[in-house]
């Protein structure tokens, strides 16, 4: 491929990034603005539950209040029902007086009628016995002194008993018209509750719903922010850093050689760009390369360097879909971030056979291929193994 086309195509990647990066910056500027706003609404509504708090709290004791009062009020009425008791007693007694004195009036003014038919003086001047006409005038007198008092007397009883029924019906009267006025204002007081408490429990639903929307923003904030560092970390890369490029494949040519006589023979196991030096420092790492990285198309064919047996073929945290050729005398290749594994341990290869296609498993930014050569389980620097061009 032209060297020309491949700048061409990273300068278009960058650019396309680059976009992308400021898009995505925008929406989570956007979106914490929008979590500021619904955090700020998020505060009027905890202080308005909390003035409908405050409100039930005052309601409810006013409610506490009007109770005592008809509490109090109910024991008012039921000393008045008592006090009404008595005094209906004491009515019933003076009726009673009333009519034991309308009786004996009537007798008196029976006997009266009586002896009216004869003038009481006449018969005082013709009685010939002075004894009995004194009688008869002390009978006189005290009739004439008792009708008297008995008519005094019958005239306060019923006044007593007028003022009684009088005070007695104002009393109840006043009682009642109370207890309506209480009942009314606790009815007034309680619709006030249900109100305050219906407005308190939608503040409530609405403090839920908009701390469940926050968190749901700020999830999505979190996300969006670590995307937007991961594009920032991709430009921040400096891309055009490849170390020399690669157009050449394996094939089986040494078939049948020792792997220690192949050291500046072999050939990278896909086309592609290298992009660092063995044993330099990983970036935002202390770990050091202890292979290569290619840079190249996802799904191309991963070639086997040289003869061998697979000896392990799995997936392996750090590096994804990962396969091991065992090449004889403590040789080994190793193959990572595949996103396809074609072999199985104990598969016997030859020099060029496919192995696997390229990736980015194992949580790698880059689609590309990691290789590394080991001997004795220590690793070698490929390029040094690498046929001179």
């Amino acid at each position: 491929m032209p060297v020309g086309y491949c700048a061409l195509l990273l300068i278009c990647a960058l650019l396309l990034a680059g976009h992308a990066h400021a898009g995505k910056q925008d929406e989570l500027d956007n979106l914490r603005k929008r979590i500021a706003t619904m955090q700020h609404d998020l505060e009027k509504t905890s202080e308005s539950k909390s003035e409908a708090a405050d409100a039930l709290r005052v309601s409810e004791r006013a409610i506490s209040d009007s109770n005592r009062e008809l509490a109090t009020l109910s024991e008012q009425q039921r000393e008045a029902d008592r006090k009404l008791g008595t005094l209906q007693t004491e009515a019933q007694r003076l009726s009673g007086n009333i009519a034991g004195q309308q009786s004996r009036l009537g007798e008196l003014l029976y006997r009266q009628y009586l002896d009216g038919r004869q003038d009481y003086l006449k018969l005082l001047l013709n009685n010939r016995d002075p004894n009995q006409a004194a009688r008869d005038l002390t009978y006189y007198q005290y009739i004439a002194r008792n009708r008297a008092a008995w008519l005094a007397s019958m005239r306060g009883n019923l006044e007593a008993l007028d003022e009684v029924s009088r005070s007695t019906r104002e009393q109840r009267e006043q009682l009642a018209s109370l207890r309506a006025e209480q009942l009314a204002q606790k009815k007034t007081l309680e619709k006030e509750q249900r109100a305050r408490q219906q407005m308190l429990g939608k503040i409530s639903q609405q403090l839920h719903q908009q701390r469940r929307e926050i968190g749901r923003l700020q999830r999505n904030e979190q996300r969006l922010a670590q995307l937007v560092a991961k594009i920032a970390k991709m430009l921040a890369r400096p891309k055009s850093r490849s170390l020399f490029r690669n157009d050449d494949l394996p094939d089986d040519r040494f078939d049948g050689k020792p792997f220690a006589q192949l050291k500046g023979k072999l050939t990278l196991p896909v086309t592609g760009t290298v992009s660092n030096r063995f044993g330099d420092t990983r970036p935002d790492s202390t770990v050091r390369w202890k292979g290569l990285f290619l840079r190249t198309s996802a799904g191309q064919s991963v070639k086997a360097v040289a003869a061998g047996r697979v000896v392990f073929a799995d997936w392996l945290r750090g590096f994804g879909n990962l396969i091991i050729v065992d090449h004889g005398k403590g040789y080994m290749s190793l193959y990572g971030n595949n996103e396809t594994l074609y072999k199985q341990v104990g598969d016997v290869l030859r020099g060029g056979d496919t192995l696997a296609a390229v990736g980015n498993s194992g949580g790698n930014e880059d689609y590309g291929l990691y290789f590394e050569l080991r001997h004795e389980s220590k690793p070698l620097d490929p390029v040094v193994w690498l046929a001179a061009k």
